[in-house]
């Protein structure tokens, strides 16, 4: 265990851009948009903060189902990690018990929807993140 850490230490020494790469991805994971702010790319994480929020907004307003962790069914474990995506969000709807009612009509499926995709947008935009902080991206 002492080998790894050591091993971190020292890539995160040789390379301090990497380390705060993964800064940038955990800002924009817990928070819409916080990757692209930590970046200067202002209205990139405005337009990211924005979308995420707004459609995690609507489908909770539909009626839309939060996932709760569990061990049961393949889908509702794929939802799960889809709403884990924008995981301040998700905190904060678990804590004050939104989206904790079944789906009884077909618009609350769609919230459902909408939340999960919410999340996945997150994802993609904290990776983005990433990749500009690396370098990869301009």
């Amino acid at each position: 265990m002492a080998t790894s850490q050591a091993q971190a230490q020292k890539l995160a020494e040789a390379n301090p851009r990497t380390a705060r790469a993964y800064g940038v991805f955990f800002a924009g994971w817990v928070v819409p948009g916080a990757g692209h702010f930590m970046e200067r790319r202002w209205w990139r994480g405005l337009l990211v903060f924005a979308a995420v929020v707004v459609l995690f907004s609507c489908g909770l307003a539909m009626g839309g189902k939060v996932y709760s962790p569990n061990a049961g069914d393949v889908l509702d474990i794929l939802g799960f990690f889809g709403d884990m995506g924008a995981a301040g969000l998700y905190a904060l709807a678990r804590i004050a018990g939104w989206g904790a009612a079944p789906v009884q009509i077909v618009v609350a499926d769609y919230g459902t929807k909408f939340v999960v995709v919410a999340g996945l947008l997150n994802f993609i935009a904290a990776v983005d993140a990433h990749d500009i902080a690396l370098g990869k991206k301009r």
